[in-house]
């Protein structure tokens, strides 16, 4: 069961704790902190407590601790979200968990999907490498479909059974985003994301450095790669956009601002593949503010008769045929646009 305490009516320290998540939001989220900007002060302070220890595991999983000690810190943070999760206390001195604790009190947040996050970073710190889109598909649900999940939680939703769906599928398309545009920052860590059958259909190689110094290697015709990835996280955005009519007016302007940037972003990475393969891009603020004011304003949203529709298989039939890939993507209309 949730309790409603107004945020005057809060300990001193759990409102200090809340400020410093608060904090660690602005400083730290380049395009969460426009969607979250969005919400009442309720939400907006529980979904700060939810990024700010998710901002710790991502912290822990690229930081520059050898991996062992990455592993037992990874360990650390799962033995306490999972005793949060389980009624224990936050331990003095956590602000973080302090105000999670406050949130998970408040509000129906399934906190143990923190475990999943944590699985994600576990493989990332690991060197894991995806053979096939399936494996990629479950590693995306554990980065940022937890993370959606999480945030329907301070959402609420009277569909919870089929918001949960949604709020996942949302996941694979942002955390695909991710990976294309952070292709060449990976490599230079270490880490290969995109699927191996991918990139043998298109005959590229992504090799790291190793410790010889050789590489990293970048090779073959990957902007025909990565608007076939393009394409395909398309086909998630267009059916995890689908929660938006789920979600209440705040909490929809919300979700319809981060998706929406993260959207627009995709689309300028299918435009200019070689672009993002050069440097890391990023939309100006001035387009992530527009992008946050007409998801304020309900422009563009889905509408709610779309809500069933199925998630796309892992091959989505509009990727059936590589070479169809070769041409630029036309570049399809962000959703709030719309993150």
């Amino acid at each position: 069961m949730t309790t409603v305490t107004t945020a005057a009516a809060r300990p001193a320290a759990v409102q200090a704790a809340y400020r410093q998540c608060e904090t660690i939001t602005r400083q730290q989220a380049k395009n969460f902190a426009y969607g979250i900007a969005l919400l009442p002060r309720e939400k907006r302070q529980a979904l700060s407590a939810v990024y700010a220890f998710a901002r710790r595991i991502d912290d822990i999983g690229d930081g520059t601790l050898p991996a062992a000690e990455k592993i037992a810190a990874l360990a650390a943070a799962r033995a306490s979200v999972t005793a949060l999760a389980g009624g224990a206390g936050a331990p003095a001195g956590d602000d973080v968990l302090l105000a999670l604790e406050d949130a998970a009190d408040r509000l129906p947040i399934p906190v143990a999907a923190f475990g999943e996050l944590i699985d994600g970073c576990e493989a990332d710190v690991r060197g894991v490498t995806y053979t096939t889109f399936g494996e990629l598909e479950h590693y995306c649900r554990c980065v940022a479909g937890s993370i959606g999940r999480l945030s329907l939680g301070v959402f609420g939703c009277a569909d919870a059974a089929t918001a949960g769906p949604l709020a996942d599928d949302l996941g694979v398309a942002l955390q695909l985003t991710n990976i294309l545009r952070d292709i060449r920052e990976d490599l230079g860590n270490g880490r290969v994301y995109l699927p191996a059958e991918d990139l043998d259909r298109f005959g590229c190689t992504l090799t790291p450095a190793d410790a010889g110094g050789a590489g990293p290697v970048m090779a073959g015709p990957l902007a025909d790669l990565v608007r076939f990835e393009a394409a395909r996280a398309r086909d998630w955005y267009g059916v995890g956009l689908r929660l938006l009519p789920l979600l209440d007016r705040r909490s929809r302007a919300c979700t319809g601002a981060m998706s929406g940037i993260y959207r627009q972003l995709l689309e300028h990475i299918a435009a200019r593949p070689q672009e993002a393969l050069d440097h890391r891009m990023s939309l100006p603020g001035r387009d992530k503010a527009i992008i946050a004011a007409k998801a304020l304003a309900g422009l563009g949203m889905p509408r709610r008769a779309a809500a069933q529709a199925p998630a796309p298989a892992a091959a989505p039939a509009s990727q059936a045929a590589p070479a169809a890939q070769a041409a630029p993507a036309a570049p399809a209309a962000p959703a709030e646009d719309r993150p």
